[in-house]
């Protein structure tokens, strides 16, 4: 698990969410012919988190991209072959339909979450090219229902975790000792 997908795991922990990373949907073989990979391994999964209380899945893409350019609308409408193979299961329904369909079966099979969860797709980004490209972001995933999980999410999420109580968390920490008070 690389470092931002730990930190978006933790907040969504601290916020009541089961987590677990790099979740393997076992797609069949129809499944994988259905999306045109008869050959692929198992569909691997960011974060999925799973909220009891509301019987909800959370799938959840991370890319950081803090040191690039950032993400951009043009990778979700009309995206470049290239951006289009980045951004996968926002790009290609058949897809997004059968490995989200299989890890809720998976799970529910499991005994890992209640039966017919409610599945939503979300990605979480460190950073966003403009503010443009934020506003266009927002309104397309609204269009979608999924989730953006950018920068201001994140801010706003680690602001509470640096006023709230000790947690043994590296996020927790971390925000603990950057944002409150000031380096002399």
């Amino acid at each position: 698990m690389d470092a931002f997908e730990q930190l978006v795991s933790e907040i969504l922990w601290m916020e009541g969410y089961w987590v677990r990373t790099s979740v393997k949907a076992g797609l069949t073989k129809a499944e994988k012919v259905a999306i045109g990979r008869p050959s692929c391994p198992r569909w691997e999964l960011d974060i999925v988190a799973y909220s009891g209380g509301e019987n909800l899945l959370r799938v959840v893409e991370c890319k950081s991209f803090l040191d690039s350019r950032g993400v951009g609308i043009s990778s979700f409408v009309d995206p470049t072959p290239t951006e289009a193979s980045r951004y996968k299961l926002f790009s290609e329904e058949t897809l997004r339909a059968v490995v989200l369909n299989r890890l809720a079966e998976q799970l529910v099979a499991s005994g890992a979450c209640a039966e017919k969860p409610s599945v939503r797709l979300g990605l979480a980004c460190g950073k966003i090219t403009s503010d443009a490209d934020r506003d266009a972001i927002r309104a397309h995933f609204e269009m979608h229902n999924w989730d953006l999980l950018d920068e201001p999410w994140l801010r706003t999420r680690l602001k509470r975790l640096a006023s709230g109580g000790y947690e043994n968390q590296v996020s927790a920490v971390v925000a603990k000792l950057l944002l409150r008070g000031q380096v002399p």
